[in-house]
């Protein structure tokens, strides 16, 4: 048996190239090897560690067999042995079909993991780094940050895994070349139905009747008011057995569907399908006279995303961020005109982000000691908190490098932002019988109270 293994091997190492082959094979067998065992059992390696033991290392093996082939072929050549059959008896048979089992098991094990890796979050997020740097950002603070991207963007079946891995070519080409747009547009182009998604956790049937929603504000006076609104929300959902046809759920329980401008922030024309079958079609206000180039746009029926556009890579703006920080105690409430200071300071221009980082102390210190420099002393911990919140939540929403500030995406959810609701809920979307979508507020809410101090409906809610 050795001396079979011998020859094989002496037919291989007659030439350079054959050395040369050997040895690529052998030293990335053994990187395989051990670089899987690191990336598996230690913990904080950078992410480019698991391209190397599942992607570059298993196309050099295969590489080095393939030449192997060529440097024993080349071999026989050249000792004119070419015209004459390899001799295969028992031994060799058994150590050809040995090394085979052993090269397939290495390559279906760096297979599994390479696909393994390809799909994370830390490959898709933290590879192309800067090009993801902020979608992963907001992705790591988000509700889904322990949900997969291949879980959203991709999902079951073969088909949409083919599908996406044909587009991560396009977006390595792009990356490599640097052709990528700065932000990345959205809504994504071609995203698969969110009901082969977002409702596999997210089922509407099961949506069922209304929610206090409590937001809290801080107003940009010096004493910072803490003020709250509170609306009950008619979440709404469920089935014809249940109650169809209910709250803002309605919208993906039922066929709506509707023509919009690339990013989806202006609705043209929306057609809705009642339980009886009955359509209706609505033209937005002066839109009729272009009739011919809407009905070319494509025609989209709406589904969880249209509304929840950014359910894992929500960005905040500047005064939302503030009010979350100030709630949450990270910066404190009794620091005079702290909210009006910090959104200037947030929404100023500079250079890059190391820039602003460093600039929101020295700023903030700058501020009090003009206004009270005794303050300046005496609250010195509670300024370097702020400033440390400031830098927070610059961090996880303004990214230079891609151009990313704070209304590169906007959110559609509601309407306080850009648009939302109203981008069909505006009284100017009109049928050919002369109706229109309601703008009404109760609609889908009840409003209890607006930017009060104390609502009453908190004290019965929650007590004094």
């Amino acid at each position: 048996m050795l001396r079979a293994v011998r020859e094989m091997i002496a037919a291989g190492s007659r030439s350079l190239l054959g050395l040369f082959a050997i040895a690529l094979v052998t030293v990335s067998a053994i990187g395989i090897v051990v670089l899987t065992i690191l990336v598996l059992t230690v913990e904080g390696l950078p992410p480019y560690m698991g391209m190397f033991p599942f992607l570059v290392l298993p196309g050099v093996f295969v590489g080095g067999l393939l030449l192997i082939a060529v440097a024993v072929v080349r071999s026989r050549r050249h000792v004119g042995e070419s015209s004459v059959p390899l001799r295969l008896d028992h031994r060799r048979i058994v150590i050809l079909l040995s090394l085979t089992g052993i090269n397939l098991i290495v390559l279906a094990i760096s297979s599994y993991h390479a696909v393994e890796y390809m799909e994370s979050p830390q490959f898709c997020g933290r590879v192309c780094h800067t090009v993801m740097e902020p979608e992963y950002t907001a992705y790591q603070n988000s509700s889904h940050s322990r949900v997969a991207c291949t879980e959203c963007h991709i999902g079951p079946g073969a088909s949409w895994f083919v599908k996406s891995k044909l587009s991560g070519l396009r977006q390595v080409a792009a990356v490599t070349f640097h052709s990528y747009p700065t932000p990345i547009p959205t809504p994504i182009e071609n995203l698969r139905p969110a009901r082969e998604t977002c409702e596999k956790c997210h089922w509407p049937a099961k949506f069922h009747g209304d929610r206090i929603k409590v937001l809290r504000r801080y107003s940009e006076d010096e004493a910072n008011t803490r003020q709250a609104t509170v609306l009950l929300l008619k979440v709404g959902g469920g089935n014809p057995q249940s109650g169809f046809g209910t709250g803002i759920h309605w919208h993906t329980m039922s066929h709506v569907e509707f023509r919009a401008s690339a990013d989806r922030r202006m609705i043209h024309w929306i057609s809705v399908q009642d339980s009886t079958g009955k359509v209706r079609e609505y033209w937005r206000d002066g839109d009729e006279a272009h009739r011919d180039s809407i009905l070319a746009l494509p025609k989209r029926r709406m589904d969880c995303v249209d509304c929840h556009n950014r359910p894992t890579h929500e960005f905040e703006l500047p005064s939302d961020a503030l009010d979350a920080a100030l709630e949450a105690g990270r910066i404190a409430r009794d620091l005079p005109s702290i909210k009006r200071e910090a959104m200037r300071l947030l929404q100023a221009d500079y250079p890059n982000k190391k820039a602003a980082l460093a600039g929101f102390e020295d700023s903030l210190r700058a501020f009090y000691g003009r206004s009270d420099p005794g303050l300046v002393t005496a609250r010195a911990a509670d300024i370097t908190a702020a400033a440390a919140a400031f830098g927070a939540i610059y961090q996880r929403n303004v990214f230079p490098e891609m151009n990313v500030g704070w209304a590169a995406h906007p959110n559609m959810l509601g309407h306080q932002d850009d648009g939302g609701c109203f981008r069909c809920h505006d009284e100017g979307h009109r049928s050919s019988d002369g109706r229109t979508i309601s703008q009404d507020c109760n609609t889908c809410h009840r409003v209890l109270a607006v930017e009060e101090k104390d609502p009453p409906v908190l004290q019965a809610l929650y007590g004094p």
